[in-house]
């Protein structure tokens, strides 16, 4: 697979303090930041498992 085709995936952006509105949302800004980084974190996971597991991929330029 050329790397291209799969590229890293990217960390959702933080949110700025100033878009919580502190009023104890049930789903507040912080809590879907939580979920998107957790969804990010499993992604990173699997895309590098992937760079290991096919040689053609090895255009990681974080190492």
């Amino acid at each position: 697979m050329n790397p291209a085709d799969d590229p890293k995936p990217q960390a959702p952006v933080e949110p700025d303090p100033s878009e919580c509105c502190g009023s104890g949302c049930l789903r507040c800004v912080f809590d879907i930041h939580a979920e998107a980084m957790q969804r990010h974190r499993e992604a990173t996971s699997a895309w590098e498992e992937r760079q290991r597991a096919d040689p053609a991929c090895s255009g990681d330029s974080e190492g």
